[in-house]
């Protein structure tokens, strides 16, 4: 097949924009720092307090105590909300494991609380005045220990877990070179210069949060189904994102806790998720354990290609669709993809799934 002539007569084809000098409508307003990012937003609504967030020092267990009494007391402390008074919450359809843990937790630095205060440096201190009793429990957090227990998850964003055409294995026992190698990555996690960041305010039972968001429909979506309240009732609002990566798809804690920070203070809360929190409240890259092997002729024709992924999550999470490049740019007559999930109680990775899938 030649792609000599254009397909249509679409823009694309017609070159009215791809190979011409074109500026980015926000371009001048980010390169010359006047681009105002969420955290920054001091004109949108009067009044703001500060949310610090208190992550979870156990990787899995549960919480036995809560001692709030010292923090209520600091000064221009406003509010604390832990999953004790933040009232029934649900879980978006895009978030595995839940954005307020207690007393339940499901991985290390998973948000527990919320401090509301006048000022970011009240907040912050009165989170250091917190006293959160644990009970540890057995976790697992090892990819290769719990490779055994992998099972076929369902369909995911990348498509079925496994895909087979051909007879891989009688064309790759046939082939007169061989490759058969295993590979690991680590775990990966976004790390972009604006942080996951949220200004949230109520008018009685209408929301609005100012955020670094990708999907603003996902979002509010997502936060309308955690708090139990209309679609329509929450407006999400993101003008400029300072770097995301796929790690500002889905609603993530910092949006959640300054609206549950904004209802119980009764004013507007903004929240930025301090850097070490970013990595384990956010999704990120699971590490994996891949197999990749090859069959091909002498003179480098693939007859035969197979790739196999192990991944890790936490329950309801879905797994790191590696095979996914294999199956798109490998030709061959015999090939195979097979993708496996190990149950992990590590941060959320990949949450997303096939439309009407239920979680694995």
């Amino acid at each position: 097949m030649r792609f000599e002539h254009p397909a249509t007569f679409n823009p694309i084809d017609q070159l009215k924009v791809i190979g011409h000098p074109t500026s980015r409508i926000e371009g001048p307003l980010k390169t010359t720092g006047t681009a105002p990012y969420a955290y920054e937003r001091h004109d949108v609504v009067a009044n703001q307090a500060y949310g610090y967030v208190i992550g979870s020092a156990i990787g899995k267990g549960r919480i036995a105590a809560i001692d709030l009494e010292a923090a209520k007391g600091a000064p221009g402390v406003l509010a604390i909300v832990t999953a004790e008074n933040a009232g029934k919450l649900g879980k978006g359809e895009r978030n595995a494991a839940p954005l307020l843990g207690g007393p339940e937790i499901a991985h290390y630095h998973q948000a527990v609380a919320i401090v509301v205060a006048g000022t970011f440096e009240q907040a912050r201190a009165a989170a250091q005045l917190v006293r959160i009793d644990y009970v540890k429990g057995d976790g697992r957090f090892d990819l290769a220990a719990g490779r055994d227990k992998a099972i076929t998850p369902h369909p995911s964003f990348g498509g079925p877990a496994d895909t087979a055409v051909g007879d891989f294995a009688a064309a790759f026992a046939a082939a007169p070179v061989q490759l058969d190698a295993t590979y690991a990555t680590p775990d990966q996690s976004h790390a972009m210069m604006e942080p996951h960041a949220s200004i949230a305010a109520w008018d009685g039972d209408k929301l609005t949060v100012w955020t670094s968001n990708q999907m603003i429909a996902w979002g509010a979506e997502d936060m309308a189904k955690t708090l139990s309240i209309p679609w329509e009732n929450v407006r999400l609002v993101s003008p400029y994102i300072g770097g995301g990566f796929g790690g500002k798809l889905f609603l993530r804690a910092d949006v959640l806790l300054a609206a549950l920070g904004a209802r119980a203070a009764g004013r507007p809360v903004k929240v930025a998720l301090q850097r070490p929190l970013m990595f384990n409240n956010t999704t990120h890259r699971p590490a994996t354990i891949q197999r990749i092997r090859i069959g091909a002729e002498r003179d480098g024709r693939i007859t035969a290609i197979g790739h196999e992924s192990w991944s890790g999550n936490v329950s309801g999470g879905e797994p790191e669709m590696a095979v996914s490049q294999t199956r798109l740019l490998y030709a061959g007559a015999n090939r195979m993809t097979a993708t496996r999930l190990a149950a992990l109680d590590l941060p959320e990775g990949n949450a997303m799934r096939a439309p009407g899938e239920a979680p694995a």
